[in-house]
């Protein structure tokens, strides 16, 4: 018997389909000599500081540096109470069969995670039978009879389960040791730090105070109103006047002139090309700007959709497909038939000439860029309809032809002020017709008369424009997907742009980052928009100096660990940097202050007599008998000092915006402590 271990449950249902296997067991689908199991993600992680003998915090036990690792499973290293115990008994599933089995199939994502995910597996349960790998990138049928036609021996990925070994180890040692460093120094409340996290915190922090400290700078400039042939239209000073006087003179002399003189003409065709597929954070983005879905829910609702087998898989990084699907993208597009939502575009695609920018097997990592399947939708929830008919109208729009667009510029000169009048006319529409996405021609509704160099234009007026610097915009998730995607646009330095193209976090784990952030308070949501808490900017005002917070440490484990990959460097050589490291962030952790918030004295409403303890997630009173309480976090949004003094004073907040139902909805209302002593709400007549 062949054991086959996937990552997930659904990837297994799909292998043991292929396999031949249709024997459903507990953990497990058997026959034709083969038993396909799963993992649930990481079911083996390092154990937590208690394995190696340190409990709590204690300053004592900084830094902690095992000797050797140990491992233990998820259940454990997350302290959580699992009833059906199912980690454990799925780990005994996948013991049992190792047992059994000749040999082993690893079918684990084709990456550093996915060999990181069976290798722990397999060390924890001391497990010594062979094992072979199936290396795909996508789930097709004839992808993975092609892998399994050519399975590579297992120690070919030797040097990628090293550096993923690594990169575990690394964050560990970080993270394990600033976090009790940095909660050791506040002497109150947890502050966790991370590799990923932190750096995240500082981009954020960063925008914010550059959004805060802003001051806004005003410009002015003149627009000339024409008439041609009876067609209206208007150009723009290529000069910006700083200063109000001087524009508001050149406003005057040029109230005074009646015709501008044409100096140049400038012409040119431009073919906007099709965008390429979906990858996860391109998807994240495109639903957080157009449905205001959070990152972490945009995934929640893919997951939902490939396990139902309307998409393919969704965490991936790609925006391409392999070869050997493209043969089947006509059958997909044909499929998307009979919903009514596409009855008005797919006649417009020309089948015979689809464009294959898309394919790209080089550029086809873990998986492929996200696609429908053949399977078509029926009973979808709303949100699940609207990211299905993003990822399907994206498909439309990849295979489509380059829109095509001639953008005509005419320069003017009134006196010696130069002029300009741009306008974009679209001659193919191309892929920009599936959607109507014409939003990205600002001025394609003005039209330019027949006009030629010399010619004499008529000025009917004269426009004093008044215009001011926008401040950076904060961060929306959209935009931070964007930042943490591409970490080396922003202000880094030059030599560590080439290095950190690899961005921060991957695309499955970015909207978990996110979340993070958010549910450790060092972040929260106003709106659309992601702003620090006081206790983010108290984190970032200590580590924003430090390594641990800039992008640049990523980009160097991250260069590190290719080196492992490539075995151009030891993993051992690169733990001891780590751990030299973590010795000096600990150390300077250990003797920092943070400044916390001034928490006012609330007398409980429940006794009228204790003072009320307000921490980062409750408010209590400290007489067991009394045990008056509310949680500090209402529907998203955590409630200010300032807020809380209101409602403890006088029984009402001012009105909160944002506020978010349990079916994502959002409203505003204030919060009312009634004579029960309840938190409700109260809603404006």
């Amino acid at each position: 018997m062949i054991a086959v271990l996937a990552e997930k449950p659904s990837v297994a249902r799909e292998l043991a389909a292929l396999l031949g296997a249709t024997d459903k067991k507990e953990g497990f689908i058997e026959g034709n000599g083969y038993a396909v199991t799963w993992a649930f993600g990481h079911l083996v992680s390092l154990a937590l500081p208690e394995a190696y003998g340190y409990t709590g915090f204690q300053q004592s036990n900084l830094p902690i540096l095992p000797e050797t690792f140990t491992l233990a499973p998820r259940l454990e290293t997350n302290r959580k109470k699992d009833k059906s115990n199912s980690t454990i008994r799925q780990l005994k599933v996948i013991e049992n069969l190792f047992q059994q089995c000749k040999n082993i199939i690893v079918a684990t994502d084709a990456g550093r995670e996915g060999e990181l995910i069976f290798r722990y597996i397999y060390d924890y349960l001391k497990c010594t039978k062979p094992f072979q790998r199936l290396w795909v990138s996508s789930l097709t049928e004839t992808a993975l009879k092609k892998g399994f036609e050519n399975l590579q021996p297992g120690s070919d990925f030797d040097n990628l389960y090293q550096a993923a070994r690594a990169r575990s180890r690394a964050d560990w040692l970080v993270g394990i040791n600033a976090t009790q460093a940095l909660t050791l120094a506040a002497g109150t409340g947890i502050y966790p730090l991370g590799r990923v996290q932190t750096p995240t915190l500082a981009m954020i922090c960063k925008r914010y105070e550059a959004h805060q400290n802003f001051i806004p700078e005003k410009f002015w400039q003149l627009q000339l109103q024409h008439t041609k042939s009876f067609i209206d239209f208007h150009s723009i000073s290529t000069e910006v006047y700083h200063d109000k006087t001087e524009a508001e003179e050149a406003h005057q002399v040029l109230q005074r002139q009646k015709q501008a003189v044409v100096t140049g003409i400038y012409s040119e065709i431009v073919k906007d090309p099709p965008p390429l597929l979906f990858d996860l954070t391109g998807l994240q983005k495109e639903a957080n700007r157009k449905f205001g879905f959070t990152a972490s829910e945009t995934l929640d609702i893919a997951q939902s959709l490939y396990e139902k087998k309307f998409i393919t898989y969704p965490r991936t990084g790609s925006k391409y497909i392999t070869p050997d699907l493209w043969s089947t993208v006509p059958e997909l597009i044909r499929g998307l038939e009979v919903d009514p939502a596409f009855g008005k575009v797919l006649p417009q695609l020309k089948y015979a000439r689809l464009n294959k920018h898309i394919v790209n097997e080089g550029k086809v990592t873990d998986h492929h860029g996200l696609l429908v399947t053949e399977k078509v939708p029926s009973a979808l929830s709303v949100k699940e309809m609207t990211l299905y008919h993003m990822i399907a109208f994206r498909l439309l729009e990849a295979v489509s032809e380059a829109c095509v667009k001639e953008i005509t510029e005419i320069e003017l000169q009134v006196l010696h002020r130069r002029f300009k009048a741009t306008s974009v006319t679209v001659l193919e529409a191309g892929w920009c017709a599936i959607q109507g996405k014409f939003e990205h021609l600002d001025d394609a509704e003005m039209e330019l008369p027949e006009i030629k160099v010399d010619d004499m234009v008529r000025i009917d007026g004269v426009s004093l424009l008044e215009k001011q610097k926008r401040s950076p915009a904060l961060y929306t998730e959209a935009s931070l997907l964007t930042a943490m995607e591409h970490p080396g646009s922003g202000a880094v330095a030059p030599e560590a742009k080439q290095k950190v193209k690899a961005g921060l976090g991957t695309p499955a784990t970015r909207a978990g980052i996110i979340e993070g952030l958010l549910t450790r308070q060092y972040i929260q949501r106003k709106g659309k928009s992601l702003t620090p808490t006081e206790k983010g900017i108290a984190v970032y005002t200590i580590v924003a100096d430090k390594a641990i917070a800039s992008v640049a440490m990523t980009a160097d484990w991250e260069t590190a660990l290719e080196g492992i990959e490539n075995g151009e460097l030891t993993a051992a050589d690169f733990e001891n940097e780590i751990k030299a490291y973590t010795e000096k962030i600990t150390n300077e952790l250990l003797h920092t202050k943070i400044s916390k918030e001034t928490v006012p004295e609330l007398a409980c409403p429940g006794c009228n007599t204790n003072h009320l303890i307000i921490d980062e997630k409750a408010i209590r009173c400290p007489d067991k008998s009394c045990n008056w309480s509310q949680w500090r976090t209402i529907c998203g949004r955590n409630l200010s000092l300032d807020e809380i003094e209101k409602l403890i004073q006088h029984k009402s907040t001012p009105i909160l915006k944002g506020l978010k139902s349990k079916a994502g909805k959002t409203f505003n209302a204030r919060l009312v402590l009634n004579k029960q002593l309840e938190v409700v709400f109260g809603f404006e007549k």
